[in-house]
């Protein structure tokens, strides 16, 4: 039975990943049209709250050399979140040492380097 070692706290690890990701997939682009009316910040026009600040009507830039850094730093945290998951389910007792073993390798592997 999981005594939750470390608390499940890979998941925050998970969720920066996450976030990090969306900032490469939104960099730069123009926002959808749900994600402007998400955006228009309690504007009851939305389209008017654009008219006013255009430049909103995009997702913030970054240079290509941060978006390859943001990639560089991706491949670190999954690793890491790898790490404290396997390390949190052997100590926990939801893994052996074998497996432990075992399932370190063959998720180390599917991490996109």
């Amino acid at each position: 039975m999981s005594r939750e070692f470390i608390n499940y706290d890979q998941s925050r690890i998970r969720n920066i990943i996450d976030s990090i990701e969306d900032f490469i997939e939104k960099n730069g682009r123009h926002k959808t049209e749900q994600e402007l009316k998400d955006g228009s910040w309690g504007y009851n026009n939305y389209k008017e709250y654009y008219e006013i600040y255009p430049g909103e009507r995009f997702w913030h830039r970054y240079p290509d050399e941060v978006i390859e850094e943001f990639k560089k730093g991706l491949t670190y945290l999954k690793i890491s979140y790898v790490y404290a998951k396997r390390i949190d389910w052997l100590v926990s007792g939801d893994d052996g040492a074998e497996s432990f073993l075992k399932r370190l390798e063959k998720e180390l592997s599917d991490i996109e380097k």
